[in-house]
């Protein structure tokens, strides 16, 4: 049998007819088994069998569409059926088989398709292994002990953000919330998680109950819940504890490295856990610098009672690393005290992410090394890889080195995993206003607003907005709660520069003298740089005789100061305004270059231009308008803090001196889009 007659053959055997009724058939069984069986928890390898005998039975069936045929009196082999009469006519049925079990087998495709979708994108939204602990109760008699309970929140929240399984929402974003609020639902939806931990915590002497509780929103079922009675001294373990009950009930993998993790405890001292909690409790909420010294005391205190207490050590170097970048103390001391105690977490334990976070910020916030911090983060990020912390860091690092667009994207990638931490949402409010997107920064902070209203801060921030944009009506109300007794420095001076702009000079004076002589809580930061304002308010208002006593009288303490910072561009300006109103040009000119030079623009993209600015102010009021304007029209032309804008240049009293050139009147013309 040449070729052609074997097709010809197969043909009148009916085989190709049976081939593709098969395979129709065959298909809509396959459809059946995967996406059928699942939905009643039919077990995987039944799917598997059936695809399997569907398989094997196509060969069967060939074989046996060429050795029989069906006929009216059933079914007979090939050659008794040929010789019998042939019907009348053909059957179609096996045509209406192939259609119907095509249709069929075509709608459970798309059918499995759109819930595979819609799977997929409900998992993309909300997974299964994510979860939010809210504050824990503190059932303490003791409302002092509010610290105890908020620190193991903290410290069970650090051990979920170990497990790379598991998607944990950070401390900030859920500690606005109340401990075991009625609707679940509603806050697992805000926050982007399936699964609430509640707890409560109750010390009485050295004995301590912590009751905890994981519940899954949607339905509001329990999922787990363990009460845990310890001495004070056997409380180490108990974060770890739950952080693996909570990991077997999400059914979240557990890598060996994880497990190790998990398994170290941080001290076998209950007075040094105890110094460790109150430092990190205050932490959470410090907003000046008295609770940022009072932080680094508390970590101090703790490694003090226990030398061996590593993470102990990373948070003080992170709390002394803080205090440096932040300006508040750049001596050479709080560096000093900052390398040695990452040094000692270093020694005790170098690998883990607490040390690592330290060295991170280390590199960041005091070396300036922005390269070296981004590699660091980059291996934090691979041991906490469901933490804000690290794309937040990151962002902050890129608008440093001028990398905008990069600082932008971190921000989502940070707001994803975190949407309601008010810290992210501010800076990354505060980086659209450095890119003058002021209606994006605007609504950035009100988001802020809506999870903690009329913060001063948040408020203060939008008005110096407005005040950018020339709208000083709108600023003045959002400022119009703010006096000389708000703790809040960063509220503060938007209301100095606002009654300054507003050219409320005597206004201005009042308010600062009230403050620096009325207020019990200033800082000795606050207070030995607050002057400098009452000198310029002062200049303003044509007091010039004030004005130079003041700065007189700060000039010695600033100089001790500074020669225990050289390298701080912020007493480089400090004795630069000292200077101008003393009116000694030479050295308020070379102090305002000297601040340019020790952070230039090209290092530091974030604070660098702004030390340009002051010196272009230093130069205007020296009446040097050939430097000055220059200056100014590259400044409005780059991002930075606080950046100027025409109408800042319009309103700004600083900017007097040059009101009569032709170009600076140019630069003060708003250019249209």
């Amino acid at each position: 049998m040449n070729l052609e007659k074997f097709f010809t053959e197969l043909k009148r055997r009916n085989v190709y007819k049976v081939a593709v009724a098969y395979a129709v058939v065959a298909w809509l069984l396959i459809q059946v088994a995967t996406q059928v069986f699942p939905f009643f928890e039919i077990p995987n390898w039944v799917v598997r069998l059936v695809v399997l005998l569907i398989i094997i039975g196509f060969a069967i069936a060939l074989v046996i569409a060429w050795a029989f045929e069906l006929t009216p009196e059933g079914l007979k082999r090939t050659e008794v059926a040929d010789g019998a009469p042939a019907p009348r006519s053909r059957s179609h049925a096996w045509i209406y088989v192939v259609l119907i079990a095509g249709a069929l087998s075509t709608g459970l495709f798309f059918l499995g398709r759109f819930t595979a979708s819609t799977k997929q994108s409900v998992s993309a939204e909300v997974s299964a292994k994510s979860i939010a602990v809210l504050p824990f109760d503190n059932l303490s008699r003791d409302p002092d002990n509010a610290y105890f309970a908020s620190g193991i929140q903290d410290e069970i929240i650090t051990r979920l953000a170990k497990i790379a399984d598991l998607k944990v929402i950070s401390r900030t974003s859920t500690q606005q919330y109340q401990s075991k609020p009625g609707n679940l639902s509603e806050i697992a939806k805000q926050l982007g998680v399936a699964n609430i931990l509640e707890g409560s915590v109750q010390k009485a002497a050295d004995q301590v109950r912590i009751n905890v509780q994981l519940i899954q929103a949607a339905s509001d079922s329990h999922l787990w819940a363990d009460t845990y009675d310890r001495k004070l001294v056997d409380i180490f373990g108990v974060e770890s504890e739950v952080a693996k009950a909570i990991a077997e009930s999400l059914q979240a993998k557990l890598t060996g490295g994880e497990q190790q993790a998990l398994a170290i405890k941080p001290t076998n001292n209950s007075e040094a856990y105890d110094a460790y909690l109150r430092g990190l409790a205050l932490e959470t909420r410090a907003s000046s610098p008295t609770d940022s010294q009072k932080v680094v005391d508390f970590y101090e205190q703790s490694v003090q009672l226990d030398p061996a207490f590593a993470v102990a050590w990373a948070r003080l170097s992170r709390a002394n690393a803080q205090l440096y970048f932040s300006g508040m103390d750049t001596t050479a001391a709080r560096r000093d005290a900052t390398e040695r105690a990452l040094s000692t977490a270093q020694k005790l334990q170098p690998n883990s992410p607490e040390t690592l976070l330290a060295q991170a910020y280390y590199q960041y916030w005091v070396q300036r090394d922005y390269e070296l911090a981004k590699a660091t983060f980059g291996r934090v990020r691979e041991l906490l890889p469901g933490s804000s912390d690290v794309p937040g860091a990151l962002a902050l690092i890129a608008r440093r080195q001028g990398q905008w667009d990069q600082s932008v994207a971190y921000w989502e990638q940070t707001l994803a995993l975190d949407p309601r931490n008010t810290q992210w949402l501010a800076k990354a409010a505060e980086t659209y206003a450095m890119l003058r997107q002021f209606p994006a920064a605007l609504k950035t902070y009100d988001r802020v607003l809506d999870l903690v209203p009329n913060d001063p801060d948040t408020l203060a921030s939008e008005a110096a907005i407005y005040q950018a944009e020339g709208n000083l009506e709108q600023a003045g109300k959002l400022l119009a709660s703010v006096n000389a007794q708000t703790p809040s420095l960063t509220a503060f001076l938007p209301k100095v520069n606002q009654l300054f702009l507003e050219r409320h000079f005597d206004e201005a004076i009042r308010l600062i003298h009230s403050r620096l002589t009325e207020s019990r809580d200033l800082s000795e930061f606050e207070r030995l740089f607050e002057p400098l304002f009452l000198v310029i308010a002062q200049k303003y208002a044509g007091d010039v005789s004030g004005a130079r006593a003041i700065a007189q009288q700060m000039l010695s303490p600033l100089e001790t100061v500074g020669q225990k910072a050289p390298d701080s561009p912020f007493f480089a300006l400090g004795l630069s305004e000292i200077h101008a109103a003393l009116g000694e040009k030479d050295a308020a000119i070379k102090e305002a270059e000297r601040a340019t030079m020790l952070l230039p623009s090209g290092k530091d993209a974030v604070e660098g231009p702004s030390y340009e600015e002051h010196l272009a102010a230093i130069e205007a009021e020296f009446d040097d308008k050939n430097r000055a304007i220059p200056r100014l029209q590259h400044l409005l032309t780059i991002p930075y803090v606080n950046c100027l804008t025409p109408a800042l240049l319009r309103l700004d009293p600083k900017w007097d001196p040059l009101r009569g050139d032709p170009r600076f009147q140019k630069l003060c013309e708003e250019k249209k889009p």
